[in-house]
């Protein structure tokens, strides 16, 4: 685990983390990369599900006992003297080990304290179990993930706890503590999974309202039954992806594929889709994944190639930005992110 930097944005900075999986300590992670002091109390027994070194980066952790009082006493102390408090478990659990937002409002009244849940702080899910899948399902997210006679699919934990979750506590901490600069308070940020899963697909609701995005499968290119829209399988038994929504890119999507025969005017003409989508499936397979790489990486058809955990880190794009680092332990992680022109 790397030591606390104190470079970095968010230099000055003290958050507590209280200890557990999913959005929070990505949160955490987030606000250390760029700075912040992040220091994790845990409970004795260690992680719930054990993530690795990837999300304590730049943290530091404290074992304490929370069922003593002067365990009780310490974590106390840890969180009065910081700026921000992060926690990630159910409605009421804060409070049943007295250490809820309320019980710091006297001694610590600038202390933002933020939450992240599933289903939120209220409501008649509140209190209800649940993981990413649930949360993505409830928000009409998943149901945009799907093909027509398959069930939705989606990548495990990024849309819901990291994206829904963690990235709107983040930004919510941020806010509320820009805000108690001015007036002294700090406040509770309730960042429910459900609530940031909305907001992320509001492109969507929008298209919707517009008239521009139709449900059927058929009709709607988001939904893998266009040509140029979708993963397809190599040669090779790899998968590449097309993205040539633009009619220009399209176009060169057509050149190069040597389908000279298309009309490139006719794109949304779903009609055409099906046999048209059975020809780009069948040139794809004519070559394996990484002869496509050579021949459509880096021109305007919108493509990339699929990669796996162990292939990202040493693409070409990646290792230009430094965008994965290796841990003490010699493995590849995903680096701080956003870049600062003036470091940090």
């Amino acid at each position: 685990m790397q030591a606390h930097s104190p470079t970095g944005p968010l230099a000055g900075l003290r958050i507590v983390e209280m200890d557990g999986i999913g959005p929070c300590p990505l949160a955490g992670m987030l606000l250390a990369d760029h700075g912040a002091e992040v220091i994790v109390i845990e409970r004795p027994g260690g992680q719930v599900l054990d993530t690795g070194t990837a999300l304590g980066r730049g943290k530091r952790r404290v074992c304490i006992d929370l069922k003593r009082p002067e365990g009780l006493a310490e974590a106390r102390a840890l969180i009065e003297a910081a700026d921000a408090l992060i926690e990630g478990f159910r409605p009421g659990v804060m409070e049943r080990l007295c250490l809820g937002p309320e019980s710091f409002e006297a001694r610590h009244p600038r202390l933002v304290y933020g939450r992240v849940t599933g289903w939120g702080q209220t409501g008649p899910l509140a209190q209800a179990a649940g993981h990413d899948i649930n949360y993505v399902a409830l928000t009409c997210v998943l149901s945009v993930a799907s093909r027509a006679g398959v069930a939705p699919s989606i990548p495990a934990t990024l849309i819901g706890d990291m994206g829904g979750g963690a990235m709107f506590l983040a930004f919510g901490l941020m806010a509320a503590l820009w805000e108690a600069q001015r007036s002294g308070r700090g406040q509770v940020v309730d960042a429910a999974m459900v609530d940031g899963v909305g907001l992320l697909s509001s492109l969507l609701h929008a298209m919707r309202a517009a008239g521009r995005r139709d449900d059927a499968p058929a009709q709607n290119f988001f939904l893998h039954s266009s040509p140029f829209y979708d993963c397809f399988e190599c040669a090779d038994g790899r998968f590449v992806s097309l993205g040539a929504l633009e009619p220009q890119f399209y176009a060169e999507l057509l050149q190069r594929l040597g389908l000279d025969d298309v009309d490139a005017g006719n794109q949304h003409d779903h009609q055409q889709w099906p046999a048209l989508r059975e020809r780009v499936a069948a040139r794809l397979r004519e070559k394996t994944r990484d002869e496509w790489t050579a021949l459509l990486e880096g021109t305007n058809v919108c493509f990339a190639p699929v990669l796996s955990l162990a292939e990202a880190p040493l693409h070409p794009q990646a290792q230009a930005r430094g965008s994965f680092v290796k841990s003490a332990d010699g493995h590849w992680q995903p680096a701080a992110a956003p870049r600062f022109s003036r470091g940090g």
